[in-house]
């Protein structure tokens, strides 16, 4: 149960940066709110994140994320704001290599998998080309040209263009991305704040991360502590696509 203080600045920050990107400044709470001090705000700031509500980014100034609101106010959004990938796990056909390229349309292809419990029934799958390698972690070398085809089921598939990527690195492991699983993306060039892309940097660089804005920057943030949210000019950050699902092999 938050106080009305507490949830007042937890909704004034959640407005501010869904509105611009950025949280608001201390003398900006403080006017907000009508305290006499900044003590006040520090203090609610902190009883925030004691309770799971707001959380403050390390070695960065004015660094605040909302992490949820309360259920009176926005019933199961909390669980919708935490990525929970669609997992695959095993071991999928991969389909032969074929002419395609990245972000080309997905059309059912005639590959077809076993029905779990009935070895004589199958279900269609689709058909995606894997694109090589992504870094979650320090970003390596522009996503290559496709290496071979993967299959899927087709309510991973959400409409539109899609291509596969093998992950390599621990960037993203709390928001459930692994080293060696592998993502499946939806093409697109734009994103909204919080989503999982693709984004390639200064035309070479090619990582995943979570999409934020900083005023007129772009910052591609990791989920993983160890790793800090790297900050650009939005010329040198081009969206190739979202996550909507990924497969982990054992």
């Amino acid at each position: 149960m938050l106080t009305r203080k507490q949830h007042e600045l937890l909704m004034f920050i959640h407005e501010r940066l869904k509105e611009s990107g950025i949280p608001p400044s201390f003398d900006e709470m403080k006017e907000a709110l009508d305290l006499a001090s900044k003590s006040g705000i520090h203090r609610l700031i902190t009883a925030l994140e004691e309770r799971g509500f707001i959380r403050r980014l390390p070695n960065r100034a004015r660094a605040l994320e909302v992490l949820r609101l309360p259920d009176s106010i926005a019933p199961g959004l909390n669980a919708a704001r935490k990525f929970s990938p669609s997992v695959i796990q095993g071991s999928l056909g991969q389909g032969s290599l074929g002419q395609g390229s990245l972000g080309r349309q997905i059309k059912p292809a005639p590959s077809r998998m076993p029905a779990a419990g009935n070895d004589d029934e199958v279900v269609a799958t689709v058909s995606i080309p894997v694109m090589g390698r992504i870094a979650a972690g320090v970003p390596i070398d522009a996503i290559q040209h496709q290496t071979h085809s993967i299959s899927v089921p087709p309510d991973m598939i959400t409409g539109g263009a899609h291509y596969a990527l093998e992950v390599k690195g621990d960037s993203m492991i709390e928001a459930g991305i692994f080293d060696g699983d592998t993502v499946i993306i939806r093409n697109a060039d734009t994103a909204q704040p919080g989503e999982i892309i693709v984004a390639l940097v200064d035309e070479e660089e090619a990582t995943l991360k979570r999409f934020r804005r900083k005023g007129a920057s772009i910052a591609l943030e990791a989920a993983n502590p160890a790793y800090e949210t790297r900050i650009f000019g939005p010329d040198r950050v081009k969206v190739q696509g979202k996550l909507v699902g990924l497969i982990r092999r054992y």
